[in-house]
Order: structure tokens, then sequence, then C-alpha cells
């Protein structure tokens, strides 16, 4: 699978690990930065991946911030992501079976790393169940083209 990763300074050390973890895996990685852990804003690397994965350049976006929840909103304001921040294994298991989320938004601050690499493992193996849910995502994907 092709998965674009970003992060800002507060999520560098963890992206790092992530990426590597990643392409052990047979992954392949496309890293967007930031690549120090000097001070950025995150909205520039949530934008980087988003479009990735919007564009179809990634299936799968992974974004790292202190918390995840400054990267998660900036990369929801792009068509055609689905951003969810997840610190804990089952919300990582539904956002991708309910709600097809395709970027992942985790919190350096707020989980260690072997947890985020069970949510990252977890939310690239769990496939989308559409049925009920269609319906919903769909509504989702309508706010998008909303005035």
């Amino acid at each position: 699978m092709k998965i674009a990763l970003g992060a800002d300074h507060a999520g560098f050390p963890l992206k790092e690990h992530l990426g590597r973890l990643l392409r052990e895996k047979g992954h392949e990685v496309e890293d967007l930065g930031t690549f120090s852990d000097d001070s950025v804003d995150y909205p520039d690397f949530a934008a980087a991946v988003g479009r990735a994965v919007a564009g179809g350049g990634a299936e799968r976006g992974v974004l790292v911030c202190g918390t995840g929840i400054g990267v998660a909103m900036a990369a929801n304001k792009l068509d055609g992501v689905r951003a969810a921040n997840c610190n804990d294994l089952f919300s990582a298991r539904v956002a991708r079976a309910h709600n097809d989320a395709n970027v992942l938004a985790l919190g350096a601050r707020v989980v260690g790393s072997g947890l985020a690499e069970e949510i990252v493992r977890t939310f690239l193996e769990t496939e989308w169940e559409g049925g009920r849910h269609r319906r919903r995502v769909d509504k989702i994907r309508e706010l998008e083209r909303a005035p």
C-alpha cells in the first residue's frame, strides 16, 4: 500500500519511527515532512498528506502532531479527505470500518510508539464495511460540495 506520511515538529520522532516500520512491512511510504524537530506549522504537512490522498497519489495517509487534533482538523478541510484522530485501537478500527477514513491522525504526546504501531496496523488492515455505512459516508461527501 502507498502511504503518505507527515508530521509537525512534535510528531517528527514518531513519524520517523512509523516510517521505518511501514517500510519494513513492505509499504511504499511517501514522507512529506517535516524532516527535523525544528518548529513548523502543522497545517502545511496536513495539507500535503491530504492532497496526496485526495489526489490519488497515496491510498492512505498518516499524520502526527502533538495531539493529532490539529492535523486532523487541517486535513479535513480538503475535499476527499476523511481524517480521523485515533489514539486507541477501537477508534482506528471503527474509523475505517464505518467511516471509510483515509487519513489517520495520531498524537505523539498522547500515545507511545508501541500503541501507535498497533493503531497504524489496525487502521491499515481494517476494510470499510460499506453497507449501511455507505449512505452516511455519501452524506459526508455531499457536505464537501455544499456552499
